[in-house]
């Protein structure tokens, strides 16, 4: 928030003025077609409970969703599927902690069974194999 001193030019009275950014953040399309303001808050939320017990500080927390945020900015949409802010929070965390990764898309993608689960770690640890012979 910017804090202003200004000057009525018909009074000469002096008044404060406050100024905020305004955010261009698109709406969030929910699975069941709702609509929703971006709330950042409910993203952090999620995050901490995926790195609960985790070596991850709130400040890493913090940067992540703001590159998120960044980044729908720039696409410039007016709405956006959670799915994709979802995606996007999955990478981020992929590379940061695989174990908050796996917490994160065991809520996010809804695993109807433990295959689902072990479908997903196994994708993981492939992945991983990959990059350790690289």
């Amino acid at each position: 928030m910017i804090r202003r001193r200004r000057e009525c030019a018909n009074c000469q009275r002096r008044f404060t003025t406050y100024e905020r950014v305004e955010e261009t953040l698109p709406l969030v399309i929910k699975k069941d077609g709702r609509r929703e303001a971006f709330d950042r808050g409910k993203i952090l939320a999620g995050l901490h409970k995926a790195c609960e017990k985790r070596p991850i500080s709130v400040e890493v927390l913090e940067k992540l969703v703001d590159r998120v945020e960044q980044r729908l900015e720039e696409a410039g949409e007016r709405e956006i599927p959670s799915r994709e802010i979802g995606e996007q929070i999955m990478g981020e965390l992929q590379n940061l902690d695989e174990v908050a990764y796996v917490r994160f898309a065991s809520v996010y993608r809804s695993f109807k069974d433990v295959n689902e689960f072990m479908n997903e770690v196994k994708e993981l640890l492939g992945k991983g194999q990959k990059s350790k012979k690289e």
